[in-house]
């Protein structure tokens, strides 16, 4: 009997980040892959236990993160925000396995940049400058 295939987990640096309209996004890092629903607590007065609802669920920003270079899409797309033209993108974190295929899809909807932020500038190192950018959005789903 051969034995059982090996189901190994996919690796956290095979990703790549879609965002609608926007051309490049090679990304260093991608976080905020989160959703959470509050817990309403309801006595019933009978003094018997405390039942748990569910309340309200809320998703976390996504914080991208990646080298800076002179493409400016990302920048010009929070500086829309900035200026009161708000522009709304869905997009999607896509997980490849080794051999670069699709693999798993978080898609975000309705996103807009609420935070845009460089790493600190120092002549004292060497490291490559890092632009940050946070999005927030109304709904993420695993396809």
């Amino acid at each position: 009997m051969p034995p059982p295939k090996r189901n190994d987990p996919y690796k956290s640096f095979n990703f790549r980040v879609e965002i609608a309209g926007i051309a490049s996004a090679a990304f260093s890092e991608a976080s905020g892959l989160e959703s959470e629903t509050t817990v309403i607590e309801y006595g019933t007065g009978t003094g018997g236990p405390v039942r748990k609802l569910p309340g309200l669920t809320k998703f976390a920003n996504i914080v991208l993160r990646r080298g800076i270079t002179q493409d400016r899409e990302l920048w010009n797309w929070r500086q829309s925000v900035v200026t009161g033209n708000l522009q709304r993108r869905n997009g999607s974190i896509v997980l490849l396995d080794d051999q670069l295929n699709d693999v798993l899809r978080w898609n975000f909807v309705d996103g807009w940049p609420c935070k845009w932020e460089a790493s600190v500038l120092n002549a004292k190192n060497s490291e490559i400058v890092i632009e940050m950018l946070e999005i927030a959005h109304e709904g993420l789903e695993l396809a």
